[in-house]
C-alpha cells in the first residue's frame, strides 16, 4: 500500500493508505526518500484559505467563478511538490534509468509513485550528490522564474522582501546574476542566514522604513528592482515605495484575503511603478521559446549540485513522514521558527 498525507478538513492532516499503482512496461516505481512542505501555497490548502476551496477555476477562460462548485474540497491529498525518490522497480521495457537512481520531481507527499521512465531519466541526481538537494527543484524553479521576470542586470540594487525559502533562494540568485542584494525580513534568524549566504545588506522593517533606508543607500534613487516574496500586502506596499521611479516590483508571494495596506494612490501612482506577477505555471512571453518549467527546475538543481546555490542550509527541520501532522502544526502555529521543513520517508516501506 501507498501512504499519502491527506487534509481531511482545515488544519487537519492525517496519513491515509491507497493501493499501489501498477508498474507498466515503460514505467518505474519511485520510493520517496524526502518530501518538503511548502510553507506558502501548500499551507493555504491546509488552512482552508486557498481560492480553489472557495471558487471554481475555469481553465479555459482563466477565471475564478463563484458558485456552489469549487475546484477543490476536503478530503484532499496534500499538495506536496518538493520530492526526491529512489528507483526501486522497473518495467520490462525500461533501460534508460537504473535501479537505485535518485530522481527529483513533484509527486505529492506519498511514499511511492509510478512515473514514466523517460520522465525519471531526465531528473536523475548525480552520484554523490546529497539526495535532499532534490527537494528544492520546484521551489528553486519558482525563485529562478522570479529572477527571469525581474530582468536584473549586473550592478543593479535589488531589494528582496521576504526571506522564507523562495526569498533566500532568490537573494542568492540575484548575487549570481551580478546584483547587490538588500534583504528585508522581520525575523532575525532569517536575516542572519541571508547575510551568511551573501546578502550585502539586511534590514528589519520594524527598525526603519526600508524605502527610506534603501534611498539613503542609493543616493536617493531607490532599488532598481524589488522582489516581493512574502504574500503580505504591507510588504508589497513597502516594496512599491522602495523601488526607483518607473521601475519594477516583481510579485511572487501568494496573497490571501483583502489588501487594505495597499495605498495605490501614493508611490505606485506617482512613481509609475511596473507591478509584475511571477508564477511558476508560465514564464515571461519573451523567454517562452527558451525556458520552461523543466529547465527552471533542472537549472536550480544543477546550481545546487555545483554548490553555487546553497539549499541545504535552508533546511530547518527534518521530521519523520509518520509525524507529518506535527510538521504542519509547527508551520501553522510558529512559522517564524521554521524555514524548509523536510519529511523524512527513508524508513517508510
Amino acid at each position: 500500500m501507498t501512504r499519502v498525507i491527506t487534509f481531511t478538513a482545515p488544519r487537519a492532516a492525517t496519513i491515509t493508505t491507497i493501493p499501489q499503482q501498477a508498474v507498466g512496461p515503460h514505467d518505474v516505481r519511485l520510493r520517496t526518500l524526502y518530501t518538503g512542505i511548502s510553507a506558502g501555497t501548500e499551507l493555504t490548502a491546509y488552512r482552508g484559505t486557498n481560492p480553489y476551496l472557495a471558487h471554481l477555476w475555469d481553465d479555459r477562460r482563466r477565471l475564478f467563478v463563484d458558485g456552489a462548485e469549487t475546484s477543490e474540497s476536503y478530503p484532499m491529498e496534500a499538495w506536496g511538490y518538493e520530492e526526491v525518490g529512489e528507483v526501486v522497480e522497473r518495467g520490462s521495457a525500461v533501460d534508460e534509468v537504473p535501479l537505485g537512481a535518485r530522481v527529483w520531481g513533484a509527486w505529492g507527499h506519498r511514499t511511492d509513485v509510478v512515473v514514466r521512465a523517460k520522465w525519471a531519466a531526465a531528473r536523475v541526481l548525480p552520484a554523490g550528490a546529497d539526495a535532499r538537494i532534490g527537494v528544492f527543484s520546484k521551489i528553486g524553479g519558482i525563485a529562478l522564474n522570479t529572477l527571469l521576470d525581474a530582468d536584473i542586470h549586473v550592478g543593479e540594487t535589488v531589494a528582496v522582501f521576504g526571506l522564507g525559502v523562495p526569498g533566500q533562494l532568490a537573494a542568492q540568485l540575484v548575487r549570481l546574476n551580478g546584483g547587490r542584494v538588500i534583504a528585508v525580513d522581520g525575523i532575525a534568524a532569517r536575516r542572519d542566514l541571508a547575510a551568511r549566504l551573501g546578502a550585502d545588506v539586511v534590514l528589519d522593517p520594524a527598525d526603519a522604513s526600508p524605502a527610506e533606508v534603501v534611498r539613503d543607500l542609493t543616493s536617493g534613487r531607490g532599488a532598481d528592482v524589488c522582489l516581493e516574496i512574502t504574500g503580505s500586502h504591507a510588504a508589497l506596499h513597502e516594496a512599491i515605495r522602495t523601488v526607483a521611479y518607473n521601475s519594477r516590483v516583481v510579485v511572487a508571494g501568494f496573497f490571501q484575503g483583502g489588501a487594505a495596506p495597499l495605498r495605490l494612490g501614493e508611490e505606485f501612482h506617482h512613481n509609475r511603478i511596473d507591478l509584475r506577477a511571477s508564477q511558476i505555471s508560465g514564464v515571461a512571453p519573451g523567454l517562452q521559446h527558451r525556458w520552461d518549467e523543466y529547465r527552471l527546475a533542472a537549472t536550480a538543481i544543477d546550481l545546487a549540485v555545483d554548490e553555487r546555490l546553497d539549499v541545504l542550509s535552508l533546511i530547518s527541520h527534518s521530521i519523520t513522514f509518520a509525524h507529518a501532522a506535527d510538521a504542519y502544526r509547527q508551520l501553522d502555529d510558529h512559522p517564524e521558527d521554521a524555514l524548509q521543513v523536510v519529511l523524512d520517508a527513508t524508513e517508510e516501506k
